[in-house]
C-alpha cells in the first residue's frame, strides 16, 4: 500500500493543500464545515487499495490552504474552480 502524499499545489489562484494516496482513477473527497483532508484518513486508504487514486483536501479556507479575504471569493463557482484546478495539477484527465 502507498503512503499518503501530501502536496501544496496552485489551483485557482491559491496555493491548496492536498493529500494523495493510491494509483488509478480519481477519487476527490471534499469536507464540510468543520473539516479538513484529515476528516477522510480511513477511507483513502481503503479507495486506493480498491485501485484509485484518492485525493482528500483541505477546501479554501481551511487547514493548510491559502484563506482569502472577502466573503465574495467563497462561492460555489470558485470552489468548483478550485477543486477542478487540484484536478488539473495533478495532472487528471478526467
Amino acid at each position: 500500500m502507498s503512503s499518503l502524499e501530501h502536496l501544496q499545489l496552485e489551483s485557482n489562484g491559491i496555493r491548496v493543500h492536498s493529500v494523495t494516496q493510491g494509483v488509478g482513477p480519481a477519487v476527490l473527497f471534499c469536507h464540510g464545515f468543520p473539516g479538513l483532508w484529515y476528516s477522510w484518513r480511513h477511507q483513502l486508504p481503503v479507495i486506493a487499495e480498491a485501485g484509485f487514486r484518492a485525493i482528500a483536501v483541505d477546501m479554501r479556507g481551511y487547514g493548510r490552504t491559502d484563506r482569502p479575504m472577502h466573503a465574495a471569493e467563497y462561492g460555489n463557482q470558485t470552489i468548483v474552480a478550485d477543486l477542478t484546478g487540484v484536478l488539473d495539477a495533478l495532472g487528471e484527465e478526467q
